[in-house]
C-alpha cells in the first residue's frame, strides 16, 4: 500500500528506534525476571504491603492490562487514581501490591519496559509514613 520511497524510509526509521539498550543486548537470553534489577535491596519493605508505584501509564490502562503486565508474578491488587473532577480519566499513575517481596523485586525489573505505547516507571512505592514510626521505633 505504500510507495516504494515511503516504505523504506519506514524501514530506516525502524532501525533508529530497534537500537537496543545496552542491558537487553548484554543479556539477549536471559528472561526479563531473571534479570537481577538494579535495585537496593534495603530500599524494599520489610514486611506487607509490597507495593510498587507505577508511573507514566497510558490513559486507557486497566488493571487487567497492569495484572497482564506483571503476569507470571503474585499480584494481589491494582489501584488506578481517578481525577476528582473527571472520574473516566486516570491520573496516568497507580500502584500493585504484590503477595511477597521477591515479586515486588521482579517487578520493579520491569522499570522502563513499554505498557500500550509508553515506558512506564515502576519504583517502590513511598512509605515514608511507615519509615517514620519504625525510626521513632527504632532510634
Amino acid at each position: 500500500p505504500f510507495p516504494a520511497a515511503s516504505s523504506t524510509w519506514h524501514c530506516n526509521d525502524d532501525d533508529v528506534y530497534r537500537a537496543p539498550p545496552i542491558d537487553r543486548s548484554l543479556l539477549p537470553t536471559a528472561p526479563r525476571a531473571a534479570r537481577e534489577p538494579n535495585i537496593d535491596r534495603s530500599r524494599l519493605p520489610k514486611s506487607p504491603p509490597y507495593t510498587a508505584f507505577l508511573g507514566n501509564l497510558p490513559y486507557d490502562v486497566t488493571e487487567e492490562s497492569i495484572k497482564d503486565f506483571f503476569r507470571g508474578l503474585n499480584i494481589s491488587a491494582v489501584r488506578l487514581p481517578r481525577e476528582p473532577t473527571n472520574p473516566e480519566r486516570l491520573k496516568g499513575f497507580g500502584y500493585a501490591e504484590f503477595e511477597d517481596i521477591d515479586s515486588l523485586f521482579q517487578a520493579l525489573s520491569l522499570n522502563e519496559e513499554s505498557l500500550g505505547n509508553r515506558r512506564i516507571r515502576v519504583d517502590v512505592a513511598d512509605q515514608a509514613q511507615d519509615k517514620e514510626r519504625d525510626d521513632r521505633c527504632f532510634g
